[in-house]
């Protein structure tokens, strides 16, 4: 089984990626935007940065998923179409040009094309106040001051994904929308292990069914 995990900033995409990981013993990809280089440049100058940091991003990302492509489970803490979302929110915000998000397409389409498929697409649902206090609770510096950007983010997050999906043909039936709350309660965190799984064994069931006719 291998698990994607995408979502709006706040998510908890890295917690759930964490607690999933260790559940099942199996490797997880980590996302590498945190800990990029790039991400200060792009904090302080979106419109200048917004390209070149984008594609940085991606490229630590395939490098990361090019490197556990031959892992039968495996948690990734993103997904190669986390960036486009990024990408299209860039675009709406008249950060990036469409020659440039034409480019990052391109890019993208050459590396999935490399990678094996995700079993499951998991994306994380929380209401508006949650992701903010979530983004406060962690206290990254670079976050700060940043409710303008994070509010339009949240506001055509979920349709833009939905887009995306759709752009790429991904299956409803490999797309798990999954609302969290506190994932280190035991019961709740059982209760979504639970759907993923159920999750899993329906996109199995419904890709035999396909393969046979």
């Amino acid at each position: 089984m291998r698990i994607g995990i995408i979502g709006p900033i706040g998510s908890g995409k890295s917690t759930l990626s964490h607690l999933l990981s260790s559940y099942y013993n199996v490797p997880m990809v980590k996302e590498p935007v945190e800990s990029s280089p790039f991400l200060p440049l792009f904090y302080a100058d979106k419109k200048k940065f917004a390209l070149v940091s984008q594609a940085a991003f991606y490229g630590e990302l395939f490098l990361s998923m090019w490197h556990t492509k031959d892992e039968q489970f495996l948690i990734c803490d993103s997904t190669m179409f986390s960036n486009l979302v990024f990408v299209e929110l860039l675009k709406k915000e008249n950060m990036m040009t469409d020659g440039e998000v034409e480019l990052t397409y391109k890019i993208a389409d050459a590396h999935m094309k490399l990678l094996p498929e995700l079993d499951i697409h998991i994306v994380l649902v929380r209401d508006e106040d949650s992701l903010f206090d979530n983004v406060r609770k962690r206290s990254r510096s670079l976050e700060k001051d940043q409710y303008d950007y994070l509010k339009f983010h949240y506001k055509h997050y979920g349709r833009v994904l939905d887009q995306v999906f759709s752009k790429y043909n991904v299956p409803k039936e490999k797309i798990l929308y999954l609302r969290v709350d506190n994932m280190f309660n035991q019961l709740h965190f059982n209760d979504l292990v639970a759907k993923i799984e159920d999750k899993y064994h329906q996109s199995k069931h419904q890709q035999q069914t396909l393969d046979l006719n």
